[in-house]
């Protein structure tokens, strides 16, 4: 695969493709952050990256930072969040799932793109964030 450096060319991979690159790359950066906290048992890392690593709290991420997006961002959100051919999860609700798809999304895109700075700026926000109450 050639190396996709521009907007242009992330933009044109599909909104599935930028989840599935996206998804791990906001879970390194989740990771990344909890260890930088310090070493802790194996279980506390586990659990700690749970609570930011799943749809519920991916959906309510996204709500909070909807309004901070550029309009190129929102696109890429919303193409994620209304791609179709992605099984929902029976521990997950669809629509929590699909808002959770479409900041991967976004994430895998704004990755891709080297938009790193960005990135990193919307994800401080998003790991700021505690998760609601169930």
């Amino acid at each position: 695969m050639n190396d996709i450096t521009s907007e242009k060319d992330a933009r044109a991979l599909s909104p599935l493709t930028l989840a599935f690159f996206g998804d791990s790359v906001y879970e390194v950066l989740v990771r990344e952050k909890i260890v930088k906290s310090g070493s802790k048992p194996i279980h506390t890392l586990h659990s700690m990256a749970v609570k930011k690593v799943n749809a519920g709290f991916q959906s309510y991420a996204s709500e909070q930072i909807e309004k901070l997006l550029t309009d190129d961002e929102l696109d890429i959100f919303k193409r994620g969040r209304n791609a179709t051919g992605n099984n929902v999860p029976r521990s997950s609700n669809p629509k929590d799932y699909h808002r959770a798809t479409g900041l991967e999304a976004l994430f895998g895109y704004l990755y891709l793109s080297g938009q790193h700075e960005r990135m990193n700026e919307l994800f401080e926000t998003i790991y700021a964030l505690e998760p609601p109450e169930k």
